[in-house]
């Protein structure tokens, strides 16, 4: 299937066409309402950094080895080992759920929000409910949780990936998993293989917040003004933000003594 991706206008006060915004510009938000305000309304978007290719790859077997069990219709063996009844769900739109440009959508209707997301997979359990799941891979000397503060994102994550699919008339059930990989660094040596642990962490979603911030973002897109600068993921202010602001003031100065020769 061709997916064409096209490029958005800025967002324009009073527009009656939905606006189209990722899960990831939710995230965004949260974190930084700055940089998401100079996102949408004036295209000044925050620099890239490279693609982490290691989980992108790890993501796509993971999906190979749950996708022989979704055509099976048996359960992965983490399913088993975690008594997890359930099986990889069956849908025919799920390549198009999985596909970044695509991924579930719906409009939120109080705002004219056009909201989507990219899954890494959905279970169906006993019941008919879908159960969303997200693939997380790292490389620490100690067994992986989603106990940081800064994981809090891939909790938000979850639950907007739920409430998307709940926003699409399917029954979800507040359970998710995290399927959690880690690489070993125990080994003697590199030697072209890399040794995972992988741990299936189970989280109890609550997507209630998702309206009102949808709310705020509008506001937030409506208004001509530049928000406050908001919070990094790790803590203290944005690091884009600050960065920004440090760079303009040595420009000035660097200017303003120029100017005085």
């Amino acid at each position: 299937m061709a997916y064409t991706r096209r490029v958005t206008l800025p967002y324009q006060v009073g527009q009656t066409e939905p606006y189209k915004l990722s899960r990831s510009k939710i995230e965004l938000f949260i974190q930084c309402p700055r940089c998401f305000w100079l996102g949408e309304r004036k295209k000044i978007k925050r620099p890239s950094g490279p693609p982490f290719n290691i989980n992108k790859t790890i993501d796509e077997l993971f999906k190979k080895e749950f996708d022989e069990h979704r055509k099976a219709g048996t359960p992965h063996p983490i399913m088993k080992d975690n008594q997890i009844k359930a099986v990889p769900y069956q849908h025919k739109d799920l390549d198009t759920w999985r596909y970044n440009f695509t991924g579930v959508t719906a409009l939120h209707e109080p705002t004219n929000i056009h909201v989507f997301g990219a899954i890494d997979d959905v279970w169906v359990n006993d019941e008919g409910e879908l159960i969303v799941v997200d693939y997380k891979a790292t490389s620490k000397n100690k067994e992986v949780s989603i106990d940081s503060d800064w994981q809090m994102s891939y909790k938000r994550q979850l639950e907007v990936y739920q409430w998307l699919l709940r926003q699409n008339g399917f029954a979800v059930s507040d359970t998710g998993y995290f399927v959690y990989t880690n690489a070993s660094m125990e080994a003697d040596g590199f030697g072209d293989t890399l040794n995972f642990v992988t741990k299936l962490i189970p989280y109890s979603g609550n997507a209630e917040w998702v309206d009102a911030t949808l709310k705020n973002m509008k506001a937030c897109l409506d208004n001509d003004e530049m928000p406050p600068v908001g919070n990094a993921a790790m803590g203290g202010p944005c690091d884009f933000c600050e960065y920004a602001r440090s760079r303009t003031e040595l420009t000035l100065k660097s200017l303003q003594s120029k100017s005085k020769k």
